[in-house]
């Protein structure tokens, strides 16, 4: 285990530009570090406590002191993510994303109405023939049942509301598949979705599981389909997701690892979407980085040696 100083040593706190707001982040903030096996990112959202942050810092530990786990394969499918846009704007996000035939299109956002998803999705679906919504937890359990009839057929529902429990009654209701994403990787027990039969399909994120081993070892005691995604990570992060999704035996879907298109600028070369896919590669950040300023700097440093702390008590 490297000490907190050594980590901050070695690393440098960015803050990217997005294309486009997402999850009301337009400036993503990170803290990225090397070590004797690559690079490591660290950047919990900054609403998450320290207690939850700590298992993003042992993610990046384990990118950049243990290295990769062995792929199974070289390329993975990704879709597409369109944020909270207008319709209009649909087919230009699309595009950023070639050859794609997955989109994830994200509902329920403050402030807009069903008719703004309806019209989305709707923009989304002449443009690709695999649709999937991302609601984060936002609606009521009559409220997904009534979202989800007016939005129509789609590949899934992730998280439609925000506990297991409200999962598993929308689970009972509809016939379009339940996706759990923050039922999972915000959870202690990240087991009870499926003990509860609340989902269909686990989104599973690198970082906010502790790394990609751990990710591997939840995945293969899920009983559904896993979809591997990013947390809004920059390519150092997002290196992490490629290679834990080229790890995993039988991935039969489209992972949300496309998402350095949502960056006006990244730390490094983002994965290229090629074809629909992006290929597994090891990242090295460039020399001329978007850092943040010293104040923010400080905080990050502050913020990872809290965690450190809880880290190494256990």
């Amino acid at each position: 285990m490297p000490t907190a100083d050594d980590l901050i040593a070695a690393s440098r706190v960015v803050a990217l530009p997005m294309r486009t707001a997402f999850r009301g982040i337009t400036v993503r903030e990170a803290m990225i570090f090397s070590g004797p096996a690559g690079w490591g990112e660290f950047a919990p959202f900054a609403e998450y406590d320290d207690a939850e942050s700590r298992v993003w810092l042992a993610a990046g530990i384990e990118a950049a002191y243990l290295g990769t786990p062995d792929p199974v394969r070289d390329v993975v499918d990704v879709n597409a993510t369109v944020p909270a846009v207008p319709a209009d704007d649909v087919a230009e996000i699309i595009g950023r994303y070639p050859g794609v035939r997955t989109v994830k299109v994200k509902v329920a956002e403050p402030g807009q109405s069903l008719a703004d998803d309806v019209d989305r999705v709707a923009a989304a679906r002449e443009l690709v023939p695999t649709v999937r919504i991302d609601a984060n937890g936002a609606w009521g359990v009559e409220e997904a049942i009534e979202a989800i009839a007016a939005i129509g057929d789609v590949e899934y529902v992730e998280q439609p509301c925000r506990t297991v429990d409200e999962l598993a009654q929308v689970r009972r209701a509809v016939t379009v598949p339940i996706a759990a994403d923050e039922s999972i990787r915000r959870s202690t027990d990240p087991m009870r979705v499926a003990r509860a039969d609340a989902a269909d399909i686990a989104v599973l994120k690198v970082a906010p599981l502790g790394g990609m081993r751990a990710l591997l070892k939840v995945a293969a005691r899920l009983p559904m389909d896993v979809v591997v995604s990013s947390a809004l990570d920059t390519a150092v992060g997002m290196s992490a997701g490629v290679a834990a999704a080229a790890a995993l035996p039988g991935l039969h879907r489209a992972c949300g690892l496309g998402t350095g298109a949502m960056f006006g600028r990244d730390v490094a070369a983002p994965f290229a979407v090629v074809d629909g896919r992006v290929e597994f590669r090891s990242v090295v950040p460039a020399n001329d980085l978007p850092l943040a300023s010293a104040e923010r700097t400080q905080w990050w440093h502050d913020r990872l040696r809290r965690c450190h702390s809880l880290l190494v008590g256990g």
